[in-house]
């Protein structure tokens, strides 16, 4: 049956809409984000495309409501009940600093000390009772926590992974008080042993519960009055989608939602074009974000901090930003050195290309000054701005100072943010023990094809592989992203002291409750698949491998050799004569949505391809570069650097020495 279906994502700056009609074809638009409230610019997008809510069968929805409102701190008032003696295991942390060096620093609770309450109760790491729950003093704390005008609750106790029956039953005291639905179980949200991460992640679903609920409730409304009567799916930080009804119970793990939903993008293009390893750069005006995709399947990691003293240990896609984007300044620190970021121009005033009243050079006005960038282009500007006003900030912020050529310290400027995100690349990579030789670079973002094949000759990756609409990747990967569930429970015991029963029990448990929250997706699951991982380490080591588990019912030997092999394969080293640790169970359950041909987002080529010369600068000298209009290309066209290509939503490097051609999807592949 023919549906319509819009995949939306909002961004700090655009909201994105990639739809796919009934027809088969395919509608986009990009329109101003409502910043005080996203609903607006979400039914701004649908009134773009051209349709309205009523005429729409599926929303999917990603949504940057709950990253926002952790990175900016406007969130909830939340309250915490935990194990006596154990108030400040929040704030005490892993005695890391705010700043590695100095002095200085500061850092401020997610939950303030006041709003963080003991109760007599213990259980030890085996499960056992030490000290029986005191029932009275879970009521008598609730209470003068609703009376602190506290709106959500924790409830987060010492080893409640091993055994929540403490955690259950002062649940039960509280809802029986509480006057919402606001209150997190540490355990129910991430059964896994460390109570500090388990603490911090139970504290930012608690504080971002009730602004993604008001959020969903709302824009569900303005929906509904539009006529779409149906649930939408919203995005989740691991690539998969919930139903909004469920989505705000387990807040905490729609953070980095947008990100992610890139990630997605990029795994169905690639699969579809036929390939399986791949490294996705998508930069934006702010920074860059960066992750492996391996075997058609993007890593996943459950090690997130989202800032100082917030780790989020919930699986999400293992996304690694950096402060680079075309809005990162430069500057020069007082050791005369060049610096690129982190801080940023932002939207306002932006980049001094952009006319909003913007002083100081960006990466954005780095390319414009080399001819990367067409001025007569530039989107959301202020008043006009001449490519010499540009070169004269260069040459008195950047270059008199350390004695180049304004465009030598444009290019330096270009060269060091490459390298900022070129260490990003190497993390999710070389870190890992992947090669990046062995990867295709997939380039998306306003600003990402600018940099791309530059960044790929830092490498050493050989292809770089830029998408047909490298601006709306993160909407199309709402679009194409599938329903999935994770569940993690620890063990945390050498693995010859676990039975092969326990292993399997635990995986058949997860995997119910996996399938139970994915069938709530209903007639949008076409197939569900299911994937077991262990987490492990060697007895006396602080960090996991991850250990994908070929079947459900795996025996020890298998679980210790694939330890071993993955050992080895990210440290070259062999060690039989320590015992292996089996922490963690991750049972992650996938409902495969109908597939969407992404051959539909690359229209015909419309009108001459070709649009002349420009001036090019690059590796220290001017080229005489082909201007090219990227949707004219037919499939098959080939293009020599070095060359611009430039469509509406991103510009496209061919450095010197490069070669282009159009694939069947209407991807740029670029040989480096």
């Amino acid at each position: 049956m023919a549906r319509r279906i819009a995949g939306i994502d909002v961004g700090g700056t655009f909201t994105d809409l990639v739809m796919q009609d009934a027809d088969g074809s395919i509608r986009i638009a990009k329109v101003p984000t409502t910043s005080a409230n996203q609903a607006g610019g979400v039914l701004a997008a649908i009134e773009a495309a051209g349709t309205t809510p009523a005429a729409l069968d599926l929303i999917v929805h990603g949504t940057t409501a709950t990253t926002n409102a952790v990175l900016e701190r406007k969130l909830a008032k939340v309250g915490l009940i935990t194990t006596a003696g154990f108030r400040d295991v929040l704030e005490l942390g892993r005695r890391t600093r705010p700043r590695a060096y100095g002095m200085t620093g500061s850092f401020e609770p997610l939950i303030p000390r006041e709003w963080r309450r003991e109760v007599a109760e213990r259980m030890d790491a085996r499960g056992g009772v030490v000290t029986a729950l005191d029932e009275a003093a879970v009521e008598r704390e609730v209470r003068a926590l609703l009376a602190e005008g506290c709106e959500a609750l924790v409830i987060h106790f010492l080893h409640a992974y091993a055994n929540p029956e403490h955690e259950i039953r002062a649940g039960e005291i509280a809802r029986a008080i509480w006057p919402n639905s606001y209150v997190t179980l540490g355990h129910a949200l991430l059964s896994e042993f460390r109570e500090y991460e388990r603490g911090t992640t139970a504290s930012v679903n608690a504080a971002v519960q009730p602004v993604l609920d008001r959020y969903i409730r709302h824009l569900q409304d303005r929906l509904a009055e539009a006529g779409h009567a149906r649930d939408l799916l919203v995005m989740n930080g691991n690539g998969g989608t919930v139903p909004a009804r469920a989505v705000a119970a387990e807040a905490a793990k729609t953070v980095m939602s947008g990100p992610a939903s890139g990630v997605m993008a990029a795994a169905a293009t690639l699969t579809q074009s036929g390939v399986r390893n791949a490294i996705t750069c998508d930069m934006g005006g702010t920074s860059t974000d960066v992750a492996l995709i391996a075997g058609g399947v993007p890593e996943v990691s459950a090690e997130l901090s989202i800032a100082y003293g917030l780790p989020i240990h919930l699986p999400m896609v293992d996304v690694r930003t950096v402060g680079a984007g075309g809005g990162s300044t430069a500057w020069i620190d007082r050791g005369g050195m060049l610096r690129v970021g982190p801080e940023s121009a932002g939207s306002t005033p932006g980049p001094i290309c952009y006319g909003r009243g913007g002083v100081r050079p960006t990466v954005t006005d780095a390319n414009l000054l080399l001819g990367r960038l067409d001025p007569d282009a530039l989107l959301a500007t202020g008043r006009r701005v001449s490519v010499d006003e540009v070169r004269q900030a260069f040459r008195r912020e950047i270059g008199d100072p350390l004695g180049m050529t304004p465009e030598q310290a444009a290019e330096a400027v270009i060269r060091l943010a490459n390298v900022l995100m070129a260490g990003a690349i190497r993390m999710v990579s070389l870190s890992r023990g992947h090669d990046p030789r062995d990867f295709a670079l997939f380039a998306f973002g306003g600003a990402g094809p600018l940099h791309a094949v530059a960044l790929a000759r830092e490498i050493g990756i050989p292809e770089v592989i830029v998408p047909f609409r490298p601006g709306l990747t993160n909407a199309l990967g709402c679009l194409v992203a599938d329903l999935r569930q994770d569940v993690v429970n620890t063990l945390n015991r050498g693995l010859d002291d676990i039975g092969e029963a326990e292993i399997a029990a635990v995986l058949a448990a997860q995997s119910a409750r996996g399938l139970a929250g994915v069938e709530a997706g209903g007639a949008e699951v076409e197939r569900i698949e299911t994937r077991h991982v262990a987490e492990m380490q060697f007895r006396g080591q602080t960090h996991l491998i991850r250990v994908p588990l070929a079947s459900a019912t795996p025996s020890r030997a298998e679980v210790q050799t694939a330890f071993e092999t993955a050992y080895f394969a990210r440290f070259q080293v062999a060690l039989p004569e320590i015992r292996a640790v089996l922490v963690n169970l991750t049972t992650s359950v996938v409902g495969r949505r109908h597939a969407f041909d992404l051959r539909a987002l690359a229209a015909g080529p419309a009108g001459e391809a070709r649009l002349g010369t420009r001036r090019l600068y690059a590796d220290g000298v001017w080229h005489d570069a082909s201007v090219w209009r990227r949707e004219a290309l037919a499939e098959g066209a080939g293009i020599a650097g070095p060359a611009v290509l430039q469509q509406a939503d991103a510009t496209i490097i061919l450095e010197p020495g490069c070669e282009a051609a159009v694939d069947s999807l209407g991807n740029l592949r670029v040989r480096v």
